[in-house]
């Protein structure tokens, strides 16, 4: 059996190394040089409601990438306004780690490599082609393309092309091939009617930042000031993808992480302005170059799916990670990419494909988030573990644990502790 991956983000790493996992043959395609896209410049885990559901991933027993992850994270266990428990993982060093451990997994990657469209007879995907004219045939194909791209995208529902992680001038504009193969692509929605939602941080350059910020994050992971009254514009708050960052801390404060570089929790700030600040005189723009005015323009390519993550009207494909939904978040890609991968190839066995049931967080975020999207109003709203709606979701229902025990038991209950280690071929 042969798994034909599109997208080397958090959810198609997943995704291929559950299929892996599972006992199939999987290849691996990435459009630019790197692999893990937006999570290059992320570097958040385990906050508020993410740590119970990668608690609930590790005891189904999709551990892996929280393995390296955990190798790789700078601080554990920090709190900032609004989240608790965070971890905050080295972004200059996550992509190397992982992507050595898909390799030596044996999953083939081919780098630089750009699926443009498919062969589809009968509503069965039979090949995808390539930019160069090349095609590639698998018995089941998995697209975690994300959301973001093409640059005119950003052009139209954005403020340009901001040149960020994803370099589409570059390696050329994502493509998206459930609506290559007939199925409409579902757009995310601004309250104000327009189209997408910016990325919700910048990365800057932590060596521009004074002595005495440095060490601040070198030593607690969080970096705190005040925002000139002139400067506060929560208006921008609306346009954040990010909803569980769009308290009213976020436009008073200067909020900085450290991932390795400094993460800005905003989705742009002028440049001039943000060198008034003690202590950033001399910062600078590591992502998108263009911090001082935009970000990128996310969520405008999701294909609709059934909650085992395969799309509707096709046959063979599925998704995970963006291109699945209105998620926010590296552990919601790793969530949706794992289930999409295990199912993947159980419909080439014939077997059923599963659901995650909805007594864990990480299923019923699935089936609400999909039946969400189904008005106007639920366009216009993201879905994360991390907060917003439904983090007080979680909590009303009692998803939201922090006891690890009680996870592992709560999953041992449901019988299906370990299924993603099981080998079906």
């Amino acid at each position: 059996m042969r798994v034909v991956v599109v997208g080397g983000g958090w959810a198609g790493c997943a995704a291929a190394l559950q299929a892996k996992k599972c006992g199939a043959d999987v290849i691996l395609i990435e459009r630019t040089d790197m692999l893990l896209g937006l999570g290059n410049v992320g570097g958040i885990m385990r906050n508020n409601g993410r740590f119970t559901a990668a608690e609930e991933l590790i005891a189904l027993g999709a551990d892996d990438l929280f393995k390296i992850i955990e190798r790789c994270t700078r601080h554990k266990n920090i709190d900032f306004p609004g989240h608790k428990h965070a971890d905050l993982y080295d972004v200059t060093i996550i992509e190397a780690n992982i992507r050595r451990y898909l390799l030596s997994s044996g999953i083939e990657i081919k780098f630089e490599t750009r699926a443009v469209d498919v062969d589809v007879e009968k509503n069965h995907i039979n090949a995808i082609y390539l930019q160069d004219g090349q095609s590639i045939e698998g018995d089941v194909y998995i697209e975690t393309t994300g959301s973001t791209g093409p640059m005119g995208n950003c052009i139209r529902y954005g403020k340009g092309c901001s040149m960020c992680i994803l370099r589409c001038p570059a390696y050329g504009p994502r493509v998206s091939l459930s609506q290559r193969a007939g199925v409409e692509d579902i757009l995310a929605m601004r309250d104000d009617g327009i189209f997408g939602a910016m990325s919700g941080s910048c990365k800057l350059d932590k060596n521009s930042l004074s002595e005495e910020i440095r060490s601040e994050l070198d030593a607690k992971g969080v970096y705190i000031t005040d925002v000139p009254k002139e400067d506060i514009h929560p208006e921008k708050l609306k346009m954040k993808v990010c909803q569980q960052y769009a308290l009213k801390e976020f436009a008073e404060k200067v909020i900085l992480l450290d991932t390795g570089h400094a993460k800005l929790m905003t989705s742009y700030y002028p440049l001039e302005n943000l060198r008034k600040l003690k202590g950033f005189e001399n910062v600078r723009f590591i992502d998108p170059y263009a911090g001082g005015r935009a970000n990128s323009i996310r969520y405008l390519s999701m294909a609709p799916r059934d909650n085992t993550m395969k799309v509707v009207g096709l046959d063979n494909l599925f998704v995970g990670g963006e291109k699945s939904g209105l998620f926010v978040g590296h552990t919601e890609a790793i969530v949706t990419g794992t289930l999409a991968g295990y199912n993947a190839v159980r419909s080439v066995l014939g077997l059923k494909c599963i659901e995650l049931p909805s007594s864990l967080a990480v299923g019923d975020i699935i089936k609400y988030e999909n039946e969400g999207k189904k008005n106007k109003k639920g366009l216009t709203k993201r879905y994360t573990f991390a907060g917003s709606e439904y983090f007080e979701r979680m909590k009303s229902l009692g998803l939201y644990i922090t006891d690890v025990e009680e996870i592992k038991q709560k999953v041992s209950k449901l019988m299906i502790d370990g299924i993603f280690k099981e080998k079906l071929i």
